[in-house]
């Protein structure tokens, strides 16, 4: 699949083709995301990763907030067979990436070139228009760089018998996925995008990073990927390899039922939050918890008995320039000093693991964010498995259960993400988030007045967790 089917494009004109990576289980909260805030259309995902079709400009994209990674799109297609060939075929097999369709490359290389050109004008505007007599420090020595770098290429214009040579010695040395933060997104795109437009297109210079999971793994290494598909790329087009500071990144992940391959468009993780100065849980997954919570304008409130927890917590609302707008609270979740039915609505990362052992009490903070919520509020939790078991067995004894399925084993929209069955699965899979959404619920009782309504299997890395919501039907004893 080509990054912009049908020939070459400028910009995201008629739409490209991207794809977010994401944590498991985040890809119905993308796919959504990407829907609403893009208006992005051909909304298909594989496990861990989200693909779609939009206009929109980098701006737009740098608010996406279920995402770890974006890429544009430049192939995506079906497995290598490593179980009933050579080594060499399959090797042969990884050149064809290039060899056998070379307009998608270029489509690929256009389109990005533009997004990063079109961002970069956008930020200088910005930055004269706020400050027209200040320069920023050191300015002018980056231009005469970028004018040497120009000419000392220019020079090298008839080496390329050496190139391969270079990425075979470059790219032994090259491992995982990295990413340089020595500096802000903004100078990154800058420099990306004047180091673009100074040189010609066979001569830009490029990295390749793979990324092997499944039965390949057992095969091939990273760097023989890297290796292989970096010296097709410089027969192909004439690009010179540079695992330090290149103009492109290319993203290659080879696994059991896919192969993908685009270009990362930021290098600092859309998942990475500037404001975030102590760390806590995972980003994507608080906001996704934020947007089942359907906040709308309303006085926010946080609570915590920890002090150090509380102090971070003032630290990250004073880098993201919320201080005035969100109070914070000293208060057990089990005596909360808020009335009866005071509160629209609860966000809460239940305490669990190896530190916080809470046992039976997980009872009684519930019943206190029920007090606590008005009738028709809404509660977003994030439970651990036993967390989980424990509020069903509180319950089960008095309310009926439908065994239907079971979403034990699988991260995602429950039992439904199960992509390692099917190739793609695109927009229409919606409702099969909705079926298995239920399987999910069938396995969780009402609480009390709170009746679950969306439920959902993320991971947290080396576990899992469940994200519940729940709504408060009626005031306790009615």
């Amino acid at each position: 699949m080509a990054a912009v089917p049908g020939g070459r494009r400028s910009g995201t004109a008629a739409g490209a083709r991207f794809f977010c990576t994401a944590g498991r289980g985040l890809e119905p909260f993308l796919m959504r995301e990407v829907r609403s805030r893009l208006a992005a259309t051909q909304v298909e995902y594989i496990s861990g990763k989200v693909f779609f079709t939009t206009c929109s400009d980098l701006n737009m994209l740098k608010k996406l907030k279920s995402a770890e990674r974006l890429f544009l799109l430049i192939k995506k297609q079906l497995p290598f067979n490593v179980s009933s060939v050579s080594k060499g075929k399959i090797f042969n097999e990884m050149q064809r990436l290039t060899n056998d369709d070379p307009e998608s490359w270029l489509n690929a290389i256009s389109i990005w070139k533009n997004l990063l050109e079109l961002d970069a004008k956008k930020v200088k505007l910005s930055q004269k228009n706020a400050n027209p007599l200040k320069r920023k420090v050191g300015e002018n020595d980056i231009i005469a760089k970028k004018l040497k770098t120009a000419q000392m290429q220019e020079i090298q214009e008839n080496k390329e018998c050496q190139m391969e040579k270079q990425i075979e010695e470059e790219t032994l040395e090259q491992g995982n996925f990295t990413t340089k933060r020595d500096k802000s997104q903004e100078e990154l795109q800058n420099d990306v995008a004047e180091a673009v437009d100074t040189q010609k297109q066979n001569d830009l210079t490029f990295r390749v990073s793979c990324r092997c999971s499944g039965a390949i793994v057992k095969t091939f290494t990273a760097q023989e990927v890297g290796r292989v598909i970096g010296i097709a790329l410089m027969k192909q087009f004439g690009w010179k390899a540079d695992l330090r500071n290149p103009n492109l990144e290319i993203f290659i992940h080879l696994s059991d039922i896919y192969c993908v391959v685009g270009i990362p468009v930021f290098r600092v993780p859309l998942a990475s939050r500037a404001y975030i100065k102590t760390a806590g849980l995972r980003s994507t997954i608080a906001w996704a918890m934020a947007s089942l919570a359907e906040i709308k304008d309303v006085y926010y409130m946080g609570a915590d008995v920890s002090d150090s927890q509380l102090l971070g917590a003032c630290d990250n609302l004073k880098a993201a320039g919320l201080k005035d707008k969100i109070e914070l609270l000293k208060a057990s979740v089990i005596e909360l000093p808020l009335p009866s039915e005071s509160v629209d609505t609860i966000i809460s990362d239940i305490p669990f693991g190896k530190k916080f052992k809470l046992g039976k009490d997980i009872k009684h903070i519930i019943q206190e964010m029920e007090r606590v919520l008005r009738v028709g509020g809404t509660i977003v939790l994030l439970l651990s498995e036993d967390h989980h078991r424990r509020l069903k067995s509180c319950e089960e004894s008095s309310v009926p259960l439908n065994s239907k399925g079971s979403c034990k084993d699988k991260p995602g929209s429950t039992e439904c993400l199960n992509p390692e069955e099917k190739a793609a699965i695109s927009e229409p899979a919606s409702s099969s988030f909705a079926a298995s959404n239920q399987e999910c619920l069938d396995r969780m009782p009402p609480f009390g007045s709170l009746v679950p309504v969306e439920c959902y299997r993320v991971s947290l890395g080396k576990t899992d967790a469940l994200i519940y919501k729940y709504k408060k039907s009626h005031s306790p004893g009615q």
